[in-house]
């Protein structure tokens, strides 16, 4: 169960993931914490993306940008726009006219930071590397090189939905 609630603080407006299960929260703007049962709850979904399209449509309405938002794709659409327009650094370095060996040789290429691979790699890597992984495990994977939890869940659930991964009881394995 998904909520989307405001700050009485700030009017901030965020999602609340599980609000029944939790007795407060705190605003992801100003930090005020508030009790869970008193927030005021503009719109409640079981469903993560119809919570963020509600949320986005309340938003550009207090911008005064309800019908400039209605003529976009849903939030979920563009989303998967973005996945899939990324370009590696190394593709990003060599239409720059740079070399992308000489660019990584100077590097620390010991850092975890120094991957170039985009947070979609990084869970197909999850995927292909370990032998029928759950999905903690996939995430646990990703995290562990810098992919948000949720993010990751999002990712590996889009492979299973495009057919680029499958899951059987609970394991994910790469077509």
């Amino acid at each position: 169960m998904y909520a989307v609630v405001g700050c009485n603080g700030c009017s901030n407006i965020w999602i609340l993931e599980n609000p029944r299960e939790q007795a407060s929260a705190q605003c992801s703007r100003c930090g005020k914490r508030h009790q869970t049962k008193k927030l005021r709850k503009m719109y409640t979904a079981e469903d993560h993306d119809a919570a963020r399209q509600v949320r986005s449509a309340i938003l550009a309405e207090k911008q005064g940008a309800s019908e400039a938002f209605s003529t976009l794709d849903s939030v979920s659409e563009m989303e998967t726009q973005l996945d899939d327009a990324h370009i590696s650094d190394r593709e990003y370095l060599e239409r720059s006219g740079l070399n992308a060996d000489e660019v990584a040789a100077a590097g620390d290429e010991s850092s975890p930071s120094a991957s170039s691979k985009s947070r979609r790699e990084l869970v197909e890597d999850a995927v292909a590397e370990q032998n029928r992984p759950t999905e903690e495990e996939v995430v646990s994977y990703a995290a562990d090189r810098g992919v948000p939890g949720e993010k990751a869940r999002d990712i590996l659930e889009k492979l299973a939905r495009r057919g680029e991964v499958s899951e059987s009881g609970g394991r994910y394995r790469s077509l």
